[in-house]
């Protein structure tokens, strides 16, 4: 295929991408199968390899880069608070994370939030809380608290949430696991009523389920989740990882529904706008009020420079309309996709710029699809084998989804 956008760059190094592959797979773990380009330097929704070629970034880092690479006002915040103080762990206080913890409370409509680092340790942060709660307010039995998950789904990759997958390779190698979680089907309502007994304490579960394919369940299914969990006394709790601060569309990916507030909501990825990892769980100070000094923290948590990076980014979705633009842009996209006249797609879903192309299974693996792709200009991943996913920062402008969108076409048809 052609290559396209293909830029002299002074700053390359005189080493080829394939040594610089070669290297990398010799010396790093085989935990990852990326596709073969190395990138070098980015900025907005472009990034660019090592050899000066440009391509359109259509992943965003998993969408930890939705207000897009490097973003000015957020490398500054990290440039001037690196050069003030980086960490003082939390024996003591520090001058940034009040004022970064009010503005993430005010944001979600929440009490109090307690700042991680990645993820995966926000989501354990949220397991410990749903447990103590149930047995220091709900009355559970001690070592008996329940919690349901949903098939397919993807919390992160520490020993005890690979426990509660239902994707094989996740679990493979790595037992025994915690119990404690129950697994049902993601979008059905009776499934999880049914699945409720004296002993649960929380039902977890993605708004839109990103790496289990871009699986939206149906309108109002978290209305219905919030009713049910209520009447139960159940914490209803959202893991917003990937789909909030405006991913989908709207702040957080939620409020699609009318009435789905959640008791606690989990937040990361964009939360350090791309340059550093932060995290959080948010809830209520009835719910994070189970914590007593001593039952959990973390060295990085809540540190200066994590506070003043994620300050910046939650700064720039605002003041930019980011949750406006992926609104807008996510359906421009989905119009232009649904006109394809492809017989290689069985279905494009998604909600604002989380979206995935399944392919029919005669089409191919959708790594082939992901690989011509990136011939043209794009970085795009697959995930579950047959789909295609499209994320790419929600500062794209109309003639770069227009780019994209052309080269989808090309490929596609």
């Amino acid at each position: 295929m052609k290559t396209l956008h293909v830029l002299p760059d002074r700053d390359a190094p005189q080493v080829s991408q394939q040594e610089i592959m070669t290297r990398a797979e010799h010396y790093s773990a085989r935990n990852y199968h990326p596709l073969q380009v190395v990138l070098a330097r980015a900025e907005d929704v472009w990034v660019w390899d090592s050899d000066g070629r440009r391509y359109l970034d259509c992943l965003s880092a998993y969408s930890a880069v939705n207000q897009g690479h490097r973003h000015p006002r957020i490398i500054q915040a990290l440039k001037e608070q690196a050069d003030r103080l980086t960490l003082t762990s939390r024996a003591f206080h520090n001058d940034r994370m009040g004022g970064f913890l009010e503005r993430l409370c005010t944001m979600a409509e929440m009490d109090r939030a307690l700042p991680m680092n990645t993820g995966a340790e926000a989501v354990e942060t949220a397991i410990k809380t749903a447990r103590k709660w149930g047995y220091k307010v709900k009355g559970v039995a001690q070592d008996q608290a329940e919690i349901i998950v949903c098939r397919n789904n993807f919390h992160g990759r520490t020993t005890t949430i690979v426990g509660f997958s239902s994707e094989e390779q996740y679990r493979d190698g790595f037992g025994p696991f915690t119990p404690g979680f129950k697994a049902i089907d993601f979008g059905d309502i009776d499934q999880l009523e049914a699945a409720i007994t004296p002993n649960t304490v929380a039902f977890l579960v993605e708004p839109v389920q990103g790496e289990g394919s871009i699986l939206v369940p149906p309108q109002g299914y978290f209305n219905e989740v919030r009713r049910v969990c209520r009447e139960h006394n159940v914490l209803y709790i959202t893991d917003e990882i990937q789909t909030g601060l405006g991913r989908t569309g709207k702040l957080f990916c939620y409020q699609h529904d009318s009435d789905a507030k959640p008791d606690m909501l989990i937040v990361g990825k964009a939360l350090g706008g791309g340059v550093y990892p932060v995290s959080a769980v948010i809830s209520s100070e009835a719910i994070l009020g189970v914590f007593q000094p001593g039952d959990h923290g973390s060295t990085f948590g809540g540190n200066p420079l994590g506070a003043a990076v994620a300050d910046a980014a939650l700064q720039v979705i605002e003041d930019e309309e980011l949750v406006e633009r992926a609104a807008e842009s996510g359906e421009y996209v989905m119009e232009r996709l649904h006109q394809l006249p492809s017989d290689s797609i069985a279905e494009i879903r998604g909600r604002g710029l989380l979206i995935g192309i399944e392919l029919k299974p005669e089409a191919g693996p959708a790594r082939h699809y992901c690989e011509a792709l990136l011939d043209r200009g794009l970085l795009c991943k697959e995930t579950h084998e047959r789909v295609v996913r499209l994320a790419p920062p929600l500062t794209i402008r109309r003639p770069q989804l227009d780019f994209m969108l052309e080269q989808i076409e090309v490929v596609f048809t």
